[in-house]
């Protein structure tokens, strides 16, 4: 990554989660996202994790960029500063990893887990919160990597900070 551009972190969660902490922990890591000066990136849309991400960053002054599945901004979130409109659906998905430099995976779901396998795919820095053991062990065995769980958001954004430099 060229020193003079901002980091692009994404943060690729659930649209429905199950459990509010990770909602909770979303919007947490955008506002740290934000504190840091990052770029963050999510899906765009006024739901889940996307939502709760953006709302983060947006309240702690930061930028989000909204990567949005339709034709149109109807399910864009109030929180998205920069919307990108595909019309490609669930093929943004390459494009939320692609144009990420880090992943951030907050939750699971089965949108989550293509993105979580593009990332690894793509040789991405990925990491992983608000996730069973067994996800993270089947993800693990995916790409022959050990993933941690990680449980601080503080600590999380720390690790993120120094791979970064």
């Amino acid at each position: 990554m060229k020193a003079n551009r901002k980091p692009v972190i994404g943060i690729m969660g659930p649209a429905s989660p199950s459990d509010t902490a990770v909602l909770r922990q979303a919007e947490f890591l955008g506002q740290l996202i934000a504190s840091k000066g990052w770029l963050l990136l999510t899906g765009g849309r006024n739901s889940g994790v996307m939502d709760a991400a953006s709302k983060g960053a947006k309240n702690a002054g930061g930028e989000v960029i909204g990567i949005l599945p339709g034709f149109d901004k109807n399910q864009l979130s109030e929180h998205i500063t920069i919307p990108i409109v595909t019309g490609i659906g669930s093929a943004r998905n390459v494009i939320n990893i692609l144009s990420s430099d880090v992943v951030i995976v907050c939750g699971m779901g089965p949108g989550t887990a293509s993105e979580a396998a593009l990332a690894i795919k793509h040789n991405k820095p990925i990491y992983f919160t608000r996730i069973s053991r067994e996800d993270a062990a089947f993800f693990s065995r995916l790409s022959g990597n050990s993933y941690t769980i990680w449980d601080d958001p503080v600590e999380l954004i720390s690790e993120i900070s120094r791979l970064l430099g």
